[in-house]
């Protein structure tokens, strides 16, 4: 595979490219996060996978990968950071990162996540279009559309519609939402989905829906055609 390896502490780049070498991997190293940026956004090169630091001079990693995904770049991307809170970690990964990795971390570690992530079959990579009533969802690039607009959605804000959508009519308590959207180990409180359920609404509200999501106190949420003429 070709990776692109963004890092600036050299000696540990050298560490983990070395590693990545030594499973056949091409590794492509920047230092700073200018010279980074340049490398990532340029398509030609055709990376597999990006291992980005998220403290890099000039520009930050994190702004190099929103980015990416902007200009449409769906390639797996993992941060390592000596960043370790909760919030830093919800941060990278809503930010459009696929796996978050603390430092200090052993290089074996970091190989096996590289595989996990690029064990990934090339299909679940491509688009993928999900329809109910008058929306339609493109989750590959997180569009959301109804006949009067489109709207492109946040990381987290997308992983919430596509089980809804997928599942139209269906409740999901709160519980069952984190499980499926950060994990079931993961330290969030469940009144987080509240905010990204609130957030969606404003996005149908946008789109002028014929589709809601309502609330069944104490039960969880659903996603259903409102019956408001």
């Amino acid at each position: 595979m070709k990776i692109l390896l963004l890092e600036d502490d050299v000696e540990l780049c050298s560490s983990i490219q070395k590693a990545l070498e030594q499973e056949n991997h091409i590794v492509d190293c920047c230092n700073d996060g200018e010279t980074a940026m340049l490398y990532a956004l340029n398509t030609e090169y055709a990376y597999d996978i990006a291992i980005v630091d998220r403290m890099l001079p000039i520009i930050d990693g994190l702004t190099i990968i929103k980015a990416m995904r902007e200009k449409g770049i769906r390639i797996p991307v993992i941060i390592i950071t000596g960043m370790s809170t909760l919030d830093n970690k919800i941060e990278g990964l809503d930010g459009g990162a696929d796996d978050y990795l603390v430092k200090p971390f052993h290089i074996k570690e970091l190989l096996a996540r590289v595989r996990a992530l690029t064990r990934r079959p090339v299909n679940l990579q491509l688009s993928e279009k999900m329809s109910y009533e008058d929306l339609t969802f493109d989750k590959e690039n997180r569009m959301l559309s109804s006949p009067v607009k489109s709207l492109q959605l946040t990381a987290k804000e997308a992983e919430l519609l596509s089980i809804l959508i997928q599942n139209p009519e269906t409740l999901f308590n709160r519980e069952q939402l984190v499980a499926k959207i950060w994990g079931s180990s993961a330290e969030v409180e469940a009144g987080n989905v509240d905010n990204y359920i609130s957030f969606i609404r404003k996005r149908l509200k946008e789109l002028q829906s014929a589709c809601k999501i309502t609330t069944v106190y104490g039960a969880g949420y659903k996603l259903e055609k409102s019956h408001v003429k």
